[in-house]
């Protein structure tokens, strides 16, 4: 298997855990009244595992951009050139002439 797509999977399920971790938190606090609705009710297993699935996808997502983003190279110890010096040139305005008179409406 390619190292991408391990990559991708390591991510993906560590999102997850993450996802069941937090959605656990969330249970065990009762954060608005979730546990009492999801275990009084008949279909509470589905909502806890669509929940679960629904984070898991944000949380996955967000593993993985932060993984990416990590794998960026240190270039505070490189010593070549940082973007160049300025040279000395600095812009000059131009003159635009402008004729007086009945200025023109860009809409007629």
């Amino acid at each position: 298997m390619p190292v991408i797509f391990r990559f991708y999977i390591k991510h993906c399920l560590i999102g997850f855990a993450l996802s069941a971790v937090f959605i656990a938190g969330l249970m065990w606090l009762n954060v608005a009244n979730l546990w009492h609705l999801i275990s009084t009710s008949d279909i509470g297993l589905m909502a806890l595992v669509v929940f679960w699935v629904l984070n898991g996808i944000v949380f996955a997502g967000v593993q993985n951009g932060v993984a990416i983003m990590l794998m960026a190279e240190d270039d505070t110890t490189d010593d070549g050139p940082k973007g160049g010096s300025p040279i000395g040139v600095m812009p000059q305005p131009l003159p635009v002439e402008a004729e007086a008179g009945r200025s023109r409406s860009p809409l007629s």
